[in-house]
């Protein structure tokens, strides 16, 4: 834990000497980061709790090698990797046992004698593998279709057969077939006798339970979606869109550098607004008589309710009509079944991003019964929704935005009421991971500092905190067997991620990895310092991360260059290893070159709450850019910042920014570097961009005060675009579009790099490096005039 600084005191912290920097080139900063030492990927405790596992990148290959770390690490041979767990483990309520998934296989581990049992080989994809409610069994799914294996009789058979299909046995009503029925006696005897057996199997189905049981049809109109198994086998809640939904037109993204050496083509995904997604519906299926009952969406609280009825008037669409269209949110574990089987919650989320449910079930009335609502007159997070069931299976625990931070809730659902928070203040929970007597919650917070990111243990009957870790820049753990100990991956901002061990209690921290190189380790980087700088919002700070020399000559301005992270919703300013460990040593190439620079949590970042991160609905570009004029005059103000020489470059969203400073605030930024950028909002995916700006025949004006092509009149500066031509995020399109708008508006100072064989992230070695010497030389000859 490092505890903030006021304010005020900042500026005497940043006159503190620094060592040395070693001086860095270009080449090396952009060459393969197999010379920084490849980081700790998943790790995993062993089934005794004795020893830990690692996965690493190998040297000059994009194989994973498995390590064990005690008492020094070691890669683990071929021969012995048949007798190791994996980090995708299910532990049985009292912990004797543990599932197993293994290169796509299913095992399970008696944790008492340490036998491991191998239950499938060779399967399709599994997902949401669970134990029964007695234990005896295992229950995982294959596509739509459930499965159980039994551990007495070692037998694996379908649970559950939902199909997306008619019933062959219950032909639609046909006036034609009745007559033929009528009329024709052998037909009917044909019928009936097939009617006789198929009765007769459903008979033995339900007195046999050796037998498979039988497909339930829910008709040729609908997908299947999602699905959740009830433990104790009984029900099946099924998730379904319907059939041929137009998802809308997708274009042909070219490949011009192929094996084939001629040009290929690749579908491109949506275009934000094109369709929504389609409302989901649920179906109870009770699996002892294969009876479907719809549940209702009518008694979500405010389903009816348009939140964006003002801009749907504006626009001039009809009124919506009943209810709006809701969906089971995305990702694993949202029907989320109590370990007995006797409750379910299920997230469900509205199409327009407003609302988030979490719901139970009446399996007898077949009725949803809300548990929570979080509303968003922006959006609601997309992130921060973990929820599950404590050990009595009757109590949901749950993370919820509504105090404006994301902060950890239970509910006794047997009980009824409000629900009630563990976790409060101006800091963010997440990553929530109980004991299993539902005594403790360990969580990730960042109390002491927006980037300062440690464990904390919460008292689940009181709600009292601790920190458990010391780290700084803890970025995941895992709870050991005995639960005594906490493995944590951990980094810094020049150490990628490491392994450590750290009792529950607390106390100093055991590293077992370091796996950077020795020529990476004899290097010296300038560090950054961690800045608040004030808004003229008013309210918080905007965090940064300033990298400038330990002494600045009194007698000179420095050329400030400003970096803005990608992905919006993404935090840089923080104590870990960044995303952006190239950009950072570029970075201290350009402080021993005479800039200073700043990286800057901008409004719309994650880690600083609700308030935070909506602050761009409706008008994405405008509060960033305020943000960075802040930054830009506190350069200026306290750190001899030359307010005439200043560039900003980033990728992706950062590549937006860059268009947005450069042509809405041209007298103030001098040149920037575009990289991978969004010209134009109504060219990217839904996902993101309708939570935001809503959809372009719905907001449109959202629309064209957020996307950079609609300023490109005002470009004064020096700017170069770089985009990688095979981008399937943000579409090389972009950049095309806005080369060909700065051309019919005869602009100068600006040129387009494209890079044929790079996606958005780029991976080559020599694209990295022509692109930022292109950044380079921009800085280089209009910042130091």
């Amino acid at each position: 834990m490092t505890m903030r600084p006021p304010v005020f005191l900042l500026a005497a912290l940043l006159a503190l000497p620094a060592a040395a920097s070693t001086p860095i080139t270009l080449d090396q900063a952009m060459a393969h980061p197999d010379w920084i030492g490849n980081p700790v990927e998943a790790a995993w405790w062993s089934w005794d709790g004795k020893q830990v596992y690692y996965k690493q990148k190998r040297t000059g290959s994009p194989i994973r090698d498995t390590f064990q770390a005690l008492p020094q690490p070691r890669r683990v041979a071929d021969p012995e990797l048949g007798k190791l767990d994996s980090p995708d483990l299910i532990y049985s309520r009292d912990h004797s046992r543990m599932l197993v998934l293994r290169n796509n296989d299913l095992f399970e581990r008696d944790l008492k004698s340490g036998a491991l049992v191998q239950i499938t080989r060779g399967a399709s994809k599994l997902e949401a593998v669970q134990y029964t409610a007695d234990e005896r069994g295992v229950h995982y799914r294959v596509g739509s279709d459930w499965y159980l294996w039994d551990r007495a009789s070692k037998v694996v058979g379908p649970a559950a057969l939902p199909r997306a299909a008619k019933d062959p046995a219950a032909p639609d009503d046909d006036s034609l077939r009745a007559m033929q029925l009528r009329l024709m006696a052998t037909l009917k005897r044909q019928k009936d006798e097939r009617d006789a057996l198929r009765d007769r199997t459903d008979e033995l189905r339900r007195i046999d339970p050796s037998m498979a049981p039988a497909p339930v049809y829910l008709g040729d109109k609908v997908v299947i979606e999602d699905s959740g198994l009830s433990p104790d086998g009984r029900w099946l809640i099924v998730a379904t869109a319907p059939k041929g939904a137009d998802k809308g037109r997708v274009g042909k993204m070219p490949r011009y550098v192929t094996e084939s050496g001629y040009e290929e083509f690749d579908d491109q995904r949506t275009r934000v607004g094109r369709n929504n997604p389609a409302g989901h519906a649920l179906k109870l299926i009770d699996l002892r008589t294969n009876k479907v009952q719809d549940l209702s969406f009518d008694v979500l609280p405010g389903v009816t309710q348009d939140p964006l009825a003002e801009l749907r008037k504006a626009a001039k669409q009809d009124p919506l009509k009943g209810n709006r269209a809701v969906r089971v949110a995305d990702g694993p574990g949202t029907i989320n079944w109590s370990a007995d089987g006797g409750k379910v919650a299920i997230m469900l989320r509205s199409v327009d991003n407003k609302d988030r449910w979490i719901v139970g079930v009446d399996l007898a009335g077949a009725k949803l019964q809300p548990l929570h609502r979080l509303s968003d007159v922006a959006w609601v997070n997309y992130d921060n929704n973990e929820f599950g069931w404590l050990p009595d299976n009757r109590s949901l625990w749950f993370l919820s935005e509504e105090s404006g931070y994301s902060h950890l809730y239970t509910l006794d659902t047997a009980a009824g009421g409000a629900a009630r928070a563990l976790t409060s203040g101006k800091w963010e929970a997440s990553e929530v991971r109980w004991t299993r007597d539902g005594g403790t919650a360990y969580l990730m917070c960042n109390r002491a500092n927006p980037g300062d990111y440690e464990v904390c243990a919460v008292n689940g009957k009181t709600g009292a905190i601790r920190e458990v870790t010391q780290l700084d820049g803890v970025e995941r753990f895992r709870l050991s067997p005995r639960e005594d100990k906490l493995l944590v991956h951990w980094s810094s901002s020049y150490t990628p991620v490491q392994l450590a061990t750290v009792g529950v209690a607390g106390g100093a921290a055991t590293k077992l990895t370091d796996t950077r190189t020795a020529e990476y380790k004899a290097r010296q980087w300038i560090e950054p310092q961690y800045v608040a700088v004030p808004s003229s919002a008013g309210g918080d700070p905007v965090w940064a991360k300033l990298y400038r020399p330990a002494q600045l000559d009194p007698n000179k301005k420095y050329p400030v260059v400003m970096f803005v992270h990608g992905a919006g919703y993404l935090q840089n300013v923080s104590k870990r290893y960044p995303n952006y460990f190239r950009e950072q040593m570029f970075h201290n190439l350009l402080v021993q070159q005479g800039y200073v620079v700043l990286d800057m949590d901008y409004r719309a970042s994650k880690g600083y709450g609700a308030k935070w991160r909506t602050a761009i609905y409706r008008q994405m570009g405008h509060p960033e850019l305020e943000d960075y004029i802040d930054g830009l005059n506190y350069m200026v103000k306290q750190h001899q910042g030359d307010p005439a020489n200043v560039g900003i470059y980033g990728g992706s969203y950062g590549g937006f920014m860059t268009f947005m400073a450069l042509m809405r605030a041209p007298d103030q930024f001098k040149a920037g570097a575009a990289l991978r950028p969004v010209t134009d909002w109504t060219s990217y995916n839904h996902e993101y961009t309708s939570n935001i700006l809503n959809t372009p025949d719905l907001d449109p004006q959202a629309y064209k005060v957020s996307s950079p092509i609609e300023y490109a009149e005002n470009l004064k500066g020096h700017l170069l675009i770089s985009h990688g031509m095979i981008d399937d995020n943000v579409f090389y399109q972009d950049s095309v579009r806005m080369a060909q708008r700065l051309i019919e508006l005869k602009k100068d100072n600006w040129e387009l790099a494209s890079y044929p064989m790079e996606r958005h992230a780029y991976v080559q070695p020599e694209a990295w490096f022509d692109q930022y010497r292109r950044i380079y030389k921009l800085f280089e000859r209009t910042l130091k005039q």
